[in-house]
């Protein structure tokens, strides 16, 4: 017989002084501690909105769809602006022949403004779109990281 066993039939109980000892120790490991993974400050918002586009859930759907619509709409504006005003200034010499008659440089007025103009107006108006179009984008990834 051991010395922890009782009674014959009984099952071995531990002795006072040893149960306190294993309880402590169980009662050690077993303690809860709070553990913190991630900033709980608006940071889960950020992340199911980074998830929604992600997976392309329909909000995703809807975000994405916003930026290319107004992408769409300055690119048309713009472009829209440019052809109107290239495809006014022939009509504008119709109109008034007086400036067909204007001279720089031995070159008629309108043979500079069409075969000149064009170009540069092309390309500060792509110059403005492009930075239009960088605003967009910052501005969709502010609302996303808010």
């Amino acid at each position: 017989m051991t010395r922890h066993s009782g009674p014959p039939g009984q099952p071995d109980q531990p002795q006072p002084g040893e149960r306190d000892a294993w309880l402590s120790v169980s009662a050690r490991k077993n303690r809860r501690r709070r553990v913190v993974l991630a900033d709980p400050r608006g940071r889960g918002r950020v992340l199911r909105t980074i998830i929604e586009l992600e997976e392309q859930t329909s909000v995703g759907e809807k975000l994405i769809r916003d930026l290319i619509r107004q992408q769409l709409r300055t690119g048309l504006l713009l472009g829209g602006g440019t052809l109107l005003f290239l495809a006014s200034m022939p009509v504008a010499f119709y109109l008034l022949p007086g400036l067909s008659d204007v001279q720089l440089v031995g070159v008629r007025l309108p043979w500079l403004l069409l075969g000149l103009l064009p170009f540069p107006l092309c390309y500060g108006v792509g110059y403005v779109y492009r930075g239009m179009a960088e605003r967009h984008e910052q501005d969709f990834v502010n609302s996303v990281d808010r």
